[in-house]
């Protein structure tokens, strides 16, 4: 029989008391299992120092940025990424072992879909319904260096799993308010350097077009109340985004 691949689970954290136990034993079949945190002040880093293998922190910047820092931190040639919030479940750990005891992995990355609650319950369509995120990969890959939803870009080729994440987004809106703030506030960066000058399509077409998009044409209408909330938060974002990039331009004017 082939040696098994060995695996190195990778969380990053920022306060994620409520969430370290439960990422934790779901990568408990890992080889290794690292938490890096960004200096939490809930009682994180004092879980995590007993439940991981390593425990290592440094100063939160953006996403990308902190697990590329991460990643090579890795004792073993495989990883696997997960946020705090998401959980692996006997299904998906089944289906990575599997790949870890082929002789030969022809694969560089794997694509795997997420299951996503949001306030509790599971949201089904709402544009969430093909969320997918590289998450197990071979070490040398890195994230494209973006503030937003940056992915794996040397990762190909590429295979996708069949049993999803668990991905809780939030439990509650006050949780996820801040990131969404955060987010806009990227955005707003990013949309600055291209040097995008904001006009009224920015402030009123394209936060209904976002809106439209996620409740009618993304079905979030079938997702009752979440879905409503989950498209107004959609439009919203982009509403602020300008806001945010309009004071910046006056700012620097």
């Amino acid at each position: 029989m082939p040696r098994r691949h060995l695996l190195s689970a990778i969380v990053p954290t920022g306060n994620e008391r409520h969430n370290i136990d439960g990422v934790l034993a779901s990568v408990a079949f890992a080889d290794e299992r690292i938490v890096v945190d960004s200096f939490s002040t809930d009682g994180t880093a004092e879980r995590a120092r007993e439940l991981a293998d390593r425990f290592l922190q440094r100063e939160y910047g953006y996403s990308a940025s902190q697990k590329n820092w991460a990643i090579p931190q890795a004792s073993h040639d495989w990883v696997l990424l997960l946020d705090a919030d998401e959980r692996v479940t006997p299904e998906l750990q089944a289906e990575i072992e599997n790949i870890l005891s082929r002789e030969h992995i022809t694969e560089r990355s794997f694509w795997i879909k997420r299951k996503n609650y949001f306030l509790g319950k599971p949201v089904r369509f709402s544009g969430w319904q093909g969320d997918k995120v590289l998450r197990l990969f071979r070490k040398e890959c890195r994230y494209a260096d973006k503030r937003v939803h940056a992915e794996i870009e040397n990762g190909a080729p590429s295979g996708t799993l069949r049993h999803p994440l668990i991905h809780h987004t939030a439990e509650t809106l006050e949780a996820y308010l801040p990131k969404w703030n955060r987010y806009s506030t990227w955005k707003a960066e990013m949309a600055f350097a291209r040097g995008v000058k904001p006009n009224a399509w920015h402030f009123y077409a394209e936060p209904a077009w976002r809106f439209f998009k996620h409740y009618v044409l993304r079905l979030g209408i079938l997702d009752g109340y979440r879905g409503l909330l989950i498209s107004y938060l959609e439009a919203k974002s982009v509403h602020l985004r300008y806001v945010k990039l309009r004071r910046m331009r006056r700012a620097r004017a």
